[in-house]
């Protein structure tokens, strides 16, 4: 299955017809800008760089800075990761013994497609300590005459206004654009069946990618050692995995040995399914996205950017004043990601949240992961809609395009905006 066929379960809440088009055809085709807070460089314990990459994973990149640097890559924080199929500026802080010899350390470091540069001291940044991101995104070989594109996308933008915003899907990177196998790897691992989760991360492929011959093989054979002599070197968390199981002979300790932020997308992924359930749920049935129903929970909006921590539950002696707020910009309606201290809605919206876990075979308290605690998750909520700001699109008509310009609070994905446009997948 690959990732358009996986999105073409959740709905879109417009009906007028998409532009198509591809995206990310060249890096330059798909920029992104982090912005961050000023509050970031009040402390001066660690460096803090601008990392610009062309068409590197963000968790790579950082194994390979610190490899060069010859220092550990759990010393390199980031705020957010970004795609790889791109051009993306992102900030890192460097932190860890004498500075001006880390710093001395970190300016040696010269890397293909990768440039660092030093904007000043601040304290460790942390996944989610951003405010969000500016993109600049060109779709091109649009299936219709590009007055036409200009035209849907028009109608559908009238469309989504209507609306109060785009689905706030997570995007298909979330779940692996072409092994969308992501969260299937995290239910495996929330059940504790930890050879059936490897089996699949090491072994799934789907003919089109380098390894898959070696994948397939494992996958038929389940041979280790035969997989740590044909897996390519490029496979550098599988092959990992598989030293790790030939030492110890537990897949649950070869999943540990992957560093923490590669090991959590799995159950990140997994929630990120059953978000995208949810929403899709409530736009199937009819529900409004943009309006507090009595049982929802909402969250406080500030400058824009939603508060996912503060969040209250609608009740009908609040019902007008939450939709007053709602209507100014200052509150929205959320969906869970779900974990063992989730709090789950009440009303129409509460129904569907327990359909979706009655479905799946779901318990809050199997996100404890008592087998492998560092993947424990205690859920949250989340926005049920994207609102841009600074939205642009114009027309190039040499190059039979639209290009795009916006901005997005940190965790919205731009690919899930595009979709409603494009109408592709």
């Amino acid at each position: 299955m690959d990732y358009k066929e996986f999105f073409s379960q959740f709905r879109y809440v417009s009906k007028s017809r998409g532009i198509g088009g591809r995206i990310k055809v060249f890096p330059e085709d798909f920029i992104v800008e982090e912005v961050i807070s000023k509050s970031v460089f009040k402390k001066q314990n660690c460096l803090i760089y601008r990392l610009i990459k062309r068409n590197w994973d963000t968790m790579v990149v950082i194994k390979e800075i610190a490899k060069r640097a010859e220092i550990s890559y759990r010393d390199i924080g980031f705020a957010g990761t970004k795609d790889r199929h791109g051009i993306t500026t992102q900030y890192i802080s460097i932190c860890g013994g004498n500075l001006k010899e880390l710093k001395e350390k970190i300016d040696r470091v010269e890397i293909s497609d990768v440039k660092l540069e030093f904007v000043g001291y601040g304290k460790k940044l942390k996944l989610g300590s951003l405010w969000g991101n500016r993109f600049k995104i060109l779709v091109r070989e649009v299936d219709v005459s590009v007055e036409e594109a200009l035209k849907r996308t028009r109608a559908i933008l009238k469309e989504v206004k209507a609306e109060g915003g785009f689905p706030n899907y997570f995007g298909y990177q979330r779940f692996g654009e072409r092994r969308v196998i992501n969260h299937e790897v995290g239910r495996l691992l929330l059940e504790g069946k930890f050879e059936e989760a490897a089996l699949k991360f090491l072994g799934a492929y789907d003919g089109s990618m380098m390894g898959d011959e070696a994948r397939k093989e494992f996958f038929e054979t389940g041979d280790v050692d035969r997989a740590i002599e044909s897996f390519p070197k490029f496979l550098r968390y599988e092959r990992a995995m598989l030293y790790r199981y030939r030492e110890t002979k537990s897949w649950k300790k070869a999943f540990a040995v992957l560093p923490r932020p590669v090991l959590r997308i799995f159950i990140h992924a997994y929630q990120s399914y059953l978000f995208n359930k949810v929403l899709s749920r409530r736009i199937e049935e009819g529900l409004p996205l943009n309006r507090a129903l009595v049982g929802d929970v909402v969250c406080q909006v500030k400058y824009g950017i939603p508060l996912r921590t503060r969040t209250y539950k609608v009740s009908k002696n609040t019902l007008d004043f939450v939709n007053e707020k709602i209507r100014k910009g200052e509150a929205m309606v959320t969906a869970p990601l779900f974990g063992f201290a989730s709090r789950l809605a009440e009303g129409e919206m509460g129904r569907i949240e327990r359909e979706i876990l009655e479905e799946e075979g779901l318990r809050l308290e199997m996100f404890r992961m008592k087998a492998l605690r560092i993947m424990s998750e205690p859920g949250g909520r989340r926005e049920l809609l994207i609102k841009p700001a600074e939205f642009k699109y114009k027309a190039i008509n040499e190059e039979n395009a639209l290009a795009f310009k916006f901005f997005l609070p940190r965790g919205v994905y731009a690919t899930s905006v595009l979709r409603e446009i494009m109408k592709d997948y």
